[in-house]
């Protein structure tokens, strides 16, 4: 017997869940002023979050997604991006999505149900939230793919989690991305839990970054949680994909730390010991000792962060809260060029009802 080929997977931490150094640091983290945006931005995230979830329990938003216990995915990942590069989110990235110039408003008004939070004004280049399940990891594949014919040094980032793996989609979009030596980067937030299906029961390999073998193309696993290895695998495999030697999969490991979305409760499937250990791992703490290690961060800082974090959030809110809402004729727009007819009447049937609606409560 003969083997004709054999593989390895490469598992990279720099940070460990107390903030020690678990091996020498890259170059761009030896800079405390570097590590601090990372904080902040991660920080910014949390406070957005913990918001949002609030005003979906008082009626102002509709269901969202929390991303508590993952921002160091999105700030790592984002970070090492380009503006002209393209992002495909999935519906809990907003890390990422802040990080990239998608405001807070936009994004509140995306989850209260209103399109044009869509219509990112600073992110030109991102695509919206993708809601169904790995479906954006084929739209980066096609456009990683006309990135490389038009021959612009530009790279396609698609991030999926975990239960995305076990998709048709995925398998589909990194096999061609693979043929195609594609510019794209498909990051994997391996957060554990498919809604209430955990990873081990969705799943025989050993690790997810594997998946990548059978598409001829590189895949590495990092701590999702360690903001310094997720940002620096994003910056190498997008190096290497403007270089034009193809993809990359990365599966960042990490943890949900709360429901899978506000219309979940997770309590009903998860042991309350797991999500206690998992907190003693989280990204935000972890990067924060590391700083008061350095004699970089202290209390009066993180005070006056969070002061600062709350005016941005609660900015953004009264903002979101103070946009009215859209009027009937926004479910007809950016379907066709040109309406057809049956749709022009509908449209015509709406605006009358909501005239005479206004009439009535005018």
């Amino acid at each position: 017997m003969t083997t004709v080929a054999s593989f390895h997977i490469e598992y990279t931490r720099f940070l460990d869940a107390d903030g020690v150094p678990a091996q020498p640091l890259p170059e761009f983290a030896r800079n405390p002023a570097t590590l601090q945006t990372f904080y902040r931005a991660m920080v910014l995230t949390r406070a957005f979050d913990m918001k949002a979830v609030a005003l979906q329990r008082t009626g102002k938003l509709g269901t969202f997604a929390s991303s508590v216990g993952q921002e160091a995915i999105g700030v790592g990942l984002a970070s090492a991006m380009r503006p002209e590069d393209a992002l495909f989110p999935s519906y809990r990235d907003h890390a990422a999505q802040l990080l990239r110039g998608v405001t807070m408003t936009e994004s509140l008004l995306y989850w209260g149900g209103d399109e044009r939070g869509s219509a990112f004004a600073a992110a030109p280049h991102d695509f919206p939230n993708c809601v169904p399940i790995a479906t954006q990891v084929a739209h980066a594949a096609g456009a990683a793919y006309a990135f490389r014919l038009r021959q612009e040094p530009r790279v396609a980032v698609a991030i999926v989690g975990d239960g995305g793996t076990s998709k048709g989609d995925f398998y589909e979009a990194m096999n061609m991305a693979g043929v195609w030596q594609a510019p794209l980067v498909i990051v994997i937030n391996d957060n554990q839990w498919a809604i209430s299906m955990p990873r081990a029961a969705q799943t025989a390999t050993q690790t997810l970054a594997q998946k990548a073998i059978a598409a001829g193309i590189e895949g590495r696993q990092v701590d999702g949680n360690d903001v310094i290895a997720v940002h620096d695998a994003a910056c190498v495999a997008l190096a290497k994909a403007r270089r034009g030697e193809g993809p990359t999969l990365i599966e960042a490991l990490s943890y949900r730390l709360g429901d899978h979305t506000t219309a979940d409760d997770a309590t009903r499937y998860r042991d309350p010991e797991l999500v206690n250990q998992a907190w003693r791992a989280e990204p935000i703490a972890r990067l924060r000792k590391y700083l008061v290690s350095l004699n970089v961060w202290d209390k009066a800082r993180e005070d006056e962060l969070n002061r600062d974090c709350g005016q941005q959030v609660d900015a953004a809110v009264q903002a979101y809260l103070a946009v009215a809402p859209p009027g009937p004729a926004a479910m007809f727009e950016h379907l066709y060029a040109s309406l057809p007819q049956a749709l022009n009447d509908q449209l015509a049937s709406a605006l009358q009802w909501a005239s005479r609606t206004e009439r009535d409560h005018g």
